[in-house]
Formats: C-alpha cells, sequence, structure tokens
C-alpha cells in the first residue's frame, strides 16, 4: 500500500455508533503560532502516512486541529471513574479531542481546548506536561510494555496559566482504544444498560475480536481485561515504573499504560515510593499497583454485572494474583537470566527487592550492571551502587552467593544476552525529563532529541549518553510531582 499524503487520509468515527449521551461533538481550538517540536516517524508508518508530510505546513495545522482530513467529526468521549477510592459520575475528556480512526488506530489531540466535560478547566495541556508524556509513552514502548503512543508535539506561544504561567502544547495521541474502566462504569451508573451492551460488543470488536460469536461473550471479556491487566502491572513492577494516578477512569480496557501524568520510574529502590504529591495515603505508592489494579477490576465486574454473572467473575478474580505471581516470575527470571523455575525463585526474587531497598540502590542500574556480571566474578561494580557501609553490604554478598549458585550451570554466554535484552540501560527518570523541559521551555529541544533517541532504543549503549545511565544525584531523587506535570 502506498504511503498517504496528508490529503488523502480519511478518518472514520466508530465510537459515533454508540449512544450520542457518552461523548459530545466539539471541534479543536487551535493554539496561537504553533511550531513542530517532534515527530514519531515509525508510528507515521504505522499509519502509513508519507515520510515527507511531516514537515510540512500541514502537518503542523494537523497536529494543532487546525486542519481536518476527510471523514473528521471530532468528539470529547464521556466516562466516570473511582478516583482515589471515591466514584465520581461524571467525568470525561476534559482537555482531549478525538479526530478520528486510521485502520483502527484512534487518534486524539490533548491539549486541543474546553469540552463539555473539562470542568471548569482551561482544555489545555502545557509544554512541560507534553514533553513527559510524548517521550514517555515512547519509553515504554521501546521496554516493550503496552501503551498507548504519540505521532507528535507541537508548541505555541499561547499562555496557559497552571502553577505559573507556561506556553500551550498539544500532543496528537494514538491508541488501539481510549476506552477505560470508567467508561463501562459510566453507562452501568446510569442505568442505560442495552448502551452497556452496544459499548461491549464495540469493545470486543474494536480489540477482542477473537471473542466474537463465543458463548458467554461478556464473561469471557471479562477475563481477557483481568489477565492483561496483571500482566501490565507485572511489566510495570519488573521495570521500576509507578503510574501515580490509578483511577479507574486512567486504566485502559485494553490493558494498556494510559495517561501519563505524574509518573516516575523508581530511583532508590523504595516498596512504598509515590510520586504524586496528592496522594497523601500512599494509595497509588510503587507496591500498590497490583492490588490498586485488582481494586478496579472489582469496580469493572461491577459495572459488567448486568451484562455477565458476578459469581463467573467472582471465580475469574479469585486467580489474579496468582496469575499476576506467575507474570512477575516470568518477567524477572527473564531478566535475572535463569532458565525454567526452580522452588527458591521467589524468594531469590523478593529477598534481592528486600537488599535493594535496604542499601539504597538504583533498581535499573542494579539490575543492569548484574547483567555484566560473571559467575562467582568480581562484584565491586554491584558494591559500589547503593549504601557503602560494610555490614549493610554483607546482605548483598549473601544474596550474590545464593544468585552465583542459581547460575552455576546456567551457559554464561546465554545467561549475559538474556540479560542485557531485559534490562534497559537506560529509563526515562523524571530529572532527565526536567532537563529536556528547563531547555525546551528556553527554545532548545535538542534534549527532548536525544531523549527519543534513548527512549526508542533504551537496551542499546550509547557511549555520548553515558551520564544518563548512572544513578539519579541525590539532589533529584524521589521527587513528587502534581497531576498537572
Amino acid at each position: 500500500m502506498d504511503c498517504m499524503k496528508l490529503n488523502e487520509i480519511k478518518l472514520t468515527n466508530p465510537y459515533l455508533q454508540l449512544d450520542d449521551d457518552c461523548y459530545e461533538k466539539v471541534a479543536p481550538t487551535p493554539l496561537d503560532k504553533p511550531y513542530l517540536i517532534h515527530v514519531n516517524k515509525d508510528v507515521a508508518k504505522t499509519l502509513n502516512i508519507d515520510e515527507e508530510e511531516l514537515q510540512t505546513d500541514t502537518f503542523v495545522k494537523f497536529l494543532n486541529g487546525a486542519y481536518s482530513p476527510e471523514g473528521t467529526d471530532s468528539f470529547a468521549m464521556c466516562y466516570a471513574g473511582h478516583q482515589f477510592g471515591h466514584f465520581v459520575p461524571r467525568l470525561g475528556d476534559g482537555r482531549a479531542i478525538n479526530i478520528g480512526s486510521i485502520d483502527k488506530w484512534q487518534l486524539q489531540l490533548k491539549g486541543a481546548g474546553v469540552t463539555e466535560y473539562s470542568r471548569n478547566g482551561d482544555g489545555r495541556a502545557v509544554l512541560r506536561s507534553s514533553i513527559r508524556e510524548y517521550l514517555m509513552s515512547e519509553a515504554m514502548h521501546g521496554l516493550k510494555i503496552p501503551t498507548t503512543l504519540c505521532l507528535g508535539i507541537i508548541g505555541s506561544d499561547e499562555d496557559v496559566r497552571r502553577e505559573r504561567m507556561e506556553k500551550g502544547a498539544i500532543v496528537c495521541r494514538v491508541s488501539s482504544t481510549w476506552v477505560r474502566f470508567g467508561t463501562f462504569e459510566y453507562y452501568a451508573s446510569q442505568g442505560m444498560f442495552k448502551e452497556l451492551e452496544a459499548l461491549a460488543d464495540y469493545v470486543i470488536g474494536e480489540n477482542f475480536p477473537h471473542l466474537q460469536g463465543k458463548n458467554d461473550v461478556y464473561t469471557m471479556l471479562f477475563n481477557e481485561v483481568m489477565v492483561i491487566t496483571s500482566r501490565l502491572m507485572a511489566q510495570w513492577m519488573s521495570v521500576g515504573f509507578t503510574h501515580g494516578v490509578m483511577n479507574t477512569d486512567n486504566m485502559s480496557i485494553a490493558g494498556l499504560t494510559i495517561d501519563y501524568g505524574p509518573f516516575a520510574f523508581l530511583d532508590d529502590f523504595k516498596h512504598e515510593n509515590v510520586c504524586n504529591h496528592t496522594d497523601v495515603e500512599g494509595r497509588y505508592s510503587f507496591a500498590n499497583q497490583p492490588q490498586v489494579a485488582k481494586w478496579n477490576l472489582q469496580r469493572l465486574m461491577q459495572a459488567l454485572s448486568p451484562l455477565a454473572s458476578m459469581d463467573k467473575m467472582e471465580k475469574i478474580l479469585l486467580i489474579y494474583d496468582k496469575i499476576y505471581i506467575r507474570y512477575v516470575h516470568y518477567y524477572m527470571c527473564k531478566k535475572l537470566g535463569l532458565e525454567g523455575t526452580v522452588e527458591e525463585d521467589p524468594a531469590l526474587i523478593d529477598d534481592m527487592f528486600d537488599m535493594l531497598e535496604m542499601l539504597h540502590v538504583d533498581y535499573t542500574l542494579f539490575m543492569r550492571t548484574l547483567s555484566h556480571y560473571e559467575h562467582k566474578g568480581d562484584r565491586t561494580a554491584l558494591l559500589d551502587i547503593g549504601t557503602h557501609h560494610e555490614s549493610m553490604q554483607k546482605s548483598m554478598h549473601n544474596w550474590l552467593d545464593r544468585y552465583d549458585e542459581r547460575i552455576q550451570y546456567i551457559d554464561k554466554t546465554e545467561r549475559k544476552k538474556q540479560m542485557l535484552a531485559n534490562n534497559p540501560k537506560y529509563v526515562l527518570k523524571n530529572y532527565m525529563l526536567k532537563e529536556a523541559i528547563d531547555a525546551a521551555e528556553s527554545g532548545d529541544f535538542s534534549l527532548v532529541d536525544d531523549l527519543f533517541k534513548i527512549a526508542q532504543n533504551p537496551f542499546e549503549e550509547y557511549p555520548e549518553f553515558e551520564r544518563w545511565a548512572k544513578e539519579t544525584p541525590d539532589a533529584y531523587k524521589n521527587k513528587k510531582l502534581s497531576c498537572s506535570s
């Protein structure tokens, strides 16, 4: 198939076939004096957009909502959600406007203006939060973790007030769906059961077509969502990622990482790390994420109860913990270079986490350094990470003794190859993103380019970026961020 020029794009809007109470048709409000900051050529290729189009004024207008391809029928989605455990019956896209789909890839302009669901907000996004989402979605994709994607990001000369005056920006987000757990909660809470069924059928057709025509299809839908959600949590935990705001309206029905706000990768390993400064009770701490996801699945189960048996769904949810643990062990064994599993592996993994926390060790740096460790080899590089007190380092020696015993019969070449392919050299920590944002706010986007390169291939060696593979400087460790981040 030949790549499309922008004037050849034909958008579709299958979501608009659902009940019109669940969306508002609204046109984007373009930013003043827009300019292109970065474009994701891989996503453009996925959408079959001609690469030559990506540097044109028309492409900037497209990202700004000022150019409407054939079939554009833009809208904002309505949904409900449990926010920090409390049900809010009517939420929605307060600053994101859907412009249509290309081959089932749904495009959305985040920061494109006021909608019915803006709740006294301005409908805008600022450069700071937009750069964070643009880079982080690509970083998660580079780590092989399911995520929404971004086609491009534009800046502008338009002032937007947050804690201070900032410049407005728009990110064009791309996803296989924007339906959330909270979308189902909205229909269910309104007693709109016919519409709830239509939504479920839509989601099955878009994201789970293999379920079509099956018996008890809505129970099977819940089972699918339970499994992919447990896998996503295991992947987050395996790389030390904290989402920060796991409300049910921030949970993708397709098991994607969605809505990047006050996220963080761990600096020093800490189970109870909280990255969102409004999360005063630590509900969405790093360690809590798997059980919060289970709690959110319970809310989805209740929303689906008009369509599927609660007894059956409850039995499905009973195996969530077992499936989650199996996924965690699968990903961690890959990271530790282990073949198969033995009875002692879960304890070896859990004790490693406890050891890392006690020694205040940088998780990403430790795992990458361990990838180069030889059986009964030199431990200096590992011991140099984290706390240096000799008595505390005994715990690392003890753990490495156990690790040596476990890997003694594993081919060292294959083990190293496996570990380097599963332990990234780089993750985009918040201090790195802040450096790129500070430069961008002064008109220098070179660090956005650099971090995007790292994000695409985080397992590679980049000698010119070696400083970003080191542990986070003490002054920037474990900073909490706001939801407007």
